[in-house]
């Protein structure tokens, strides 16, 4: 599933309506921890392509090696493309900062999240798996993506 993103900042909140309305087509439920995970994500990753690049960008949402309904994909995958070739590269976020804590906040919910070359962009992703959601009150432990940037936040030079 993909959703094409213009370089205007109220696409944001529409990647996020989308994505709430994509879930359930992935088997899961609106009112599972997962779903506000998921929707954080994409819009995080969504944000920091329309602020940092100013260029068009593709959100897609994914189950990487889906199987069937009855045994779902144990990982979800947000990833966002954008034609900006510019590397994202860390920066300090001060305590009074209004912005550039995104990619630190992925970090943090995200199993797994990185970066790499796409054409001539780039393609951010995340993946979250979906271990102890089946009953919908299991508690879920996110995090330890693998940068450990706590303090750091990304931003596109």
């Amino acid at each position: 599933m993909q959703l094409e993103i213009r370089p205007d900042p109220a696409e944001v909140g529409r990647a996020r309506k989308w994505a709430r309305s994509r879930l359930g087509g992935l088997g899961i439920a609106a009112d599972e921890p997962l779903a506000e995970t998921l929707v954080l994500l994409v819009s995080e990753l969504v944000t920091n392509a329309v602020v940092h690049t100013g260029r068009p960008a593709v959100l897609r949402l994914s189950l990487p090696g889906a199987r069937t309904v009855a045994a779902p994909s144990p990982t979800v995958r947000v990833e966002v493309t954008d034609t900006c070739s510019r590397a994202p590269v860390p920066r300090c976020a001060g305590q009074d900062a209004t912005g550039g804590r995104g990619l630190a906040l992925v970090d943090c919910l995200a199993d797994r999240w990185g970066w790499s070359r796409e054409g001539a962009g780039k393609s951010i992703w995340c993946e979250v798996d979906r271990c102890g959601q089946s009953d919908g009150n299991a508690a879920v432990a996110y995090g330890g993506g693998p940068s450990g940037y706590e303090d750091f936040a990304f931003e596109a030079v």
